[in-house]
């Protein structure tokens, strides 16, 4: 969030939701709620490289990418118990509510 933006991820998966499919989602959401702003973006922009998904699918651990600065303990903590019944909430938002496909992509705005 900032004076002119707020941005919010809702995650709206194709396939299965398994805990080895959802290391990137998992850490944008855990980033979300552990991290100050600045550490934020410098990590999203970090997990949004192809690298890093490449990476992450072939089994690094996703601590391999935290930045300096970052409050790694707290990261790791919440990204280790956060389970994957958000995910699928997310997912059931999506669908039901949004009327998003499976997988389908979407910008919602909302001006305050």
């Amino acid at each position: 969030t900032s004076s002119h933006t707020r941005v919010g991820i809702l995650n709206n998966p194709s396939s299965k939701i398994k805990e080895d499919n959802t290391a990137i989602a998992r850490g944008i959401l855990t980033a979300f709620l552990t991290q100050n702003k600045s550490n934020l973006k410098s990590f999203l922009s970090k997990l949004s490289k192809e690298e890093t998904a490449k990476s992450l699918a072939a089994g690094t651990k996703i601590v391999k990418f935290l930045i300096p600065g970052m409050d790694d303990d707290t990261f790791e903590k919440k990204y280790n118990t956060l389970g994957l019944d958000l995910i699928k909430s997310h997912q059931m938002f999506c669908q039901e509510v949004l009327k998003l496909l499976p997988g389908q992509m979407a910008v919602i705005s909302n001006g305050r």
